[in-house]
């Protein structure tokens, strides 16, 4: 694992005061609404973790685990469901936790496969977009923050499954990957 990156995107102090708004964005739009999180895995973990916790509303959380990448660092656009909601969603309000929206193509699929289920609503929380690399228009009602077109590392995104314990976000240099 390197210690050196291109820059430092998001500190600690700024992920952690982007994830307390946000989650005071969640409680007033959910009120009495018991919602249910479902976190994408393995990167959204640490998101979902912190935004969880920062929530002041009765919620369930729940987990989903999918594949588009495999080792390469371009969605491929093939998904697959490694591992399915435990939970029926039928008549719940679903807030899908994503780590971060790239091309969009997983997200996607992601949000047909839940409204399919028949729930009373499917809304995303993303802590990352990259609308540059966008592929498919993709709303996103809760954003954390805006990255540029680099491969970004940190708070539970990963590089070869590395980096993910770190706790700012980071540009991983290209000779890296």
């Amino acid at each position: 694992m390197i210690t050196q990156f291109e820059e430092i995107l998001f500190s600690e102090k700024e992920i952690r005061a982007r994830v307390s708004e946000l989650a005071v964005e969640i409680t007033n739009d959910y009120q009495g609404k018991d919602p249910l999180l479902v976190c994408v895995l393995k990167g959204a973990v640490f998101f979902m973790a912190d935004l969880v916790r920062e929530i002041t509303i009765s919620c369930e959380m729940d987990f989903m685990a999918v594949s588009s990448y495999g080792s390469a660092t371009d969605s491929s656009g093939v998904v697959r469901i490694l591992k399915d909601l435990d939970a029926n969603i039928e008549g719940r309000n679903v807030i899908i936790i994503e780590d971060i929206i790239d091309s969009g193509l997983t997200l996607s699929y992601l949000r047909k496969n839940l409204r399919a289920r028949n729930p009373a609503s499917v809304e995303v929380c993303s802590l990352l977009t990259k609308p540059s690399r966008r592929k498919v228009d993709i709303a996103c009602k809760y954003v954390g923050f805006e990255t540029p077109d680099v491969f970004v590392v940190g708070y539970g995104l990963d590089y070869m499954e590395q980096y993910r314990n770190l706790r700012f976000i980071a540009v991983l240099p290209e000779e890296e990957f």
